[in-house]
């Protein structure tokens, strides 16, 4: 038996898959002749929010090749395991293989050192593998995740964003990564409540993608014909859930309503 399968040395999956097969990942390709740019379908938009017990992250469902609209119904969110999850913005392609690897990182660190790692250790983890993919971001084939964990030894949600070099770079509150990250921050200004319930940081963080969609057209809204609703993840001490489609349906119509008499959105008030 292959000793590199008896004693890695080391608990970090990505580095043992790089002594067996570096070939098999994603920041292990080899260099591309040109840049490849707006030919390949980016990610865009993704907000996360603290909230009372826990943390919020939602995505909008749009994927982009330039001005083309390459996918409606694409997912960016993703469970990396038990107490944490990621959004990606950027490319898509690479985006999807990097939260896999990420998951498999998790697990094969909890099974091989008997136990899951710190909320600061899986945000160091990632960009740890995030900074291995600075060459192809270098190309056009960048990977800007926004990582979200229920910390339980702090008792509370954390929000974590990266730029194409690693990071991490802890954010407090909320924060919104992608193309319409800027309209969608500037919503979450005015929305956004300390210990708000998981109901209303949920509402909150689909006005925001809302708010980005009306003014970036690369975030797609909520495609009521199609029945295309953004994900929205809650993360509390229980662990990792994914709202079902008919719940975020009914937020969504209640944003929408709302929307019909003031289209810009509920305001905050001035005190």
């Amino acid at each position: 038996m292959n000793h590199l399968f008896t004693n890695t040395g080391s608990s970090s999956f990505t580095e043992f898959l790089g002594a067996y097969a570096p070939n098999l990942l994603p920041t292990r390709e080899r260099a591309l002749a040109a840049p490849v740019g707006d030919q390949i379908p980016h990610a865009t938009t993704i907000v996360a929010v603290t909230c009372a017990g826990g943390v919020v992250m939602a995505g909008d469902r749009r994927a982009t090749s330039g001005n083309i609209i390459s996918q409606r119904d694409i997912e960016k969110v993703f469970r990396t395991d038990d107490y944490s999850c990621m959004g990606i913005a950027g490319t898509a392609s690479m985006g999807l293989e990097v939260a896999r690897l990420f998951r498999v990182e998790l697990e094969h660190y909890e099974k091989t050192e008997g136990r899951s790692l710190s909320t600061e250790g899986k945000a160091q983890r990632l960009a740890t593998m995030i900074r291995g993919n600075l060459g192809m971001a270098m190309q056009g084939l960048a990977v800007v995740p926004l990582f979200a964990a229920y910390d339980e030894s702090a008792g509370k949600g954390r929000i974590f964003s990266y730029d194409v070099g690693g990071g991490p770079y802890e954010q407090h509150d909320h924060h919104s990564i992608g193309s319409g990250s800027i309209f969608a921050r500037g919503s979450l200004k005015k929305l956004y409540r300390p210990d708000s319930t998981p109901r209303v940081a949920a509402l909150a963080c689909l006005h925001a993608l809302y708010d980005a969609a009306d003014d970036d057209s690369a975030t797609g809204g909520p495609d009521v014909t199609r029945k295309i609703w953004p994900v929205v993840v809650l993360i509390t001490e229980d662990g990792f859930r994914r709202l079902p489609d008919e719940e975020v349906a009914e937020l969504v119509q209640s944003m929408l309503e709302g929307r019909m008499t003031d289209p810009e959105g509920p305001t905050a008030p001035l005190r």
